[in-house]
């Protein structure tokens, strides 16, 4: 999974609310269970830098106290999208690439048209 969101400002509140809003949605669309998330890779452009996002799904959802999380920044790229959060989630399940839910919300829709 590598759900993505824009966020409006680099302000806690503003990570905060784009960050809960992408875990939602993941887990809503997937219905995959806590305990079988691997591993995730949170990753935020170079304008993003209030709060790390791991420390909100820490703080906000049950069930990832044990989850191994990091933060990196993503690649300062000329033309890229700002304000843009990534999460990718590694899961062990039994699903094939197909039955997996992507997730692009605000203006990171515009980066995977073909996966809505």
């Amino acid at each position: 999974h590598i759900p993505v969101v824009t966020v409006e400002e680099n302000t806690l509140e503003a990570v905060n609310q784009a960050v809960i809003e992408l875990v939602t949605e993941l887990k809503k669309r997937n219905k995959y269970r806590e305990e079988d998330i691997s591993h995730v890779i949170f990753t935020m452009t170079s304008d993003l830098d209030c709060v790390y996002p791991a420390k909100i799904v820490r703080e906000t959802f049950e069930g990832w106290k044990y989850v191994p999380m990091v933060c990196m920044q993503e690649l300062k790229i000329k033309n890229s999208l700002e304000k843009c959060l990534r999460i990718l989630i590694v899961l062990n399940t039994e699903k094939v690439q197909s039955e997996i839910k992507h997730v692009y919300l605000k203006g990171a829709a515009k980066l995977r048209e073909d996966l809505k």
